[in-house]
């Protein structure tokens, strides 16, 4: 795997970790009632789709291995260009249900990859 893969992974990663630890110990009335906390999060989020979508353009196989990658992007573009109209009950479900698995895919992709040593 290229180093610039390896680094959107990392990146991927990062921010998924991020936004999961910003909302530890929280739940969803938390989230709704706290601009900044809501603001962290979805910063973080547009990180993982930003970082996706480069990690897709650049290395199509290694964008596949993340299950959904492409709604991820799409989620991205709709928290950048429809921010006027984010609905903070899909963004909590995401947080819940979909990052965590995000962060687990990006994180055994680079653990698989040091543990091959494939430093291409």
């Amino acid at each position: 795997m290229r180093i610039e893969s390896k680094k959107y992974l990392y990146d991927i990663a990062r921010a998924a970790k991020l936004a999961l630890g910003f909302i530890e110990g929280k739940n969803f009335a938390d989230y709704s009632a706290n601009p900044m906390l809501r603001s962290a999060v979805e910063r973080q989020l547009e990180i993982v789709g930003e970082a996706l979508a480069q990690l897709a353009r650049t290395d199509p196989p290694a964008a596949s291995q993340i299950g959904e990658y492409q709604r991820i992007i799409a989620f991205r573009n709709i928290l950048i260009h429809g921010y006027a109209e984010i609905d903070h009950r899909i963004v909590w479900n995401v947080l819940e249900l979909k990052l965590p698995v995000v962060l687990r895919q990006a994180s055994n992709l680079l653990g698989a990859e040091e543990q091959s040593g494939d430093t291409r």
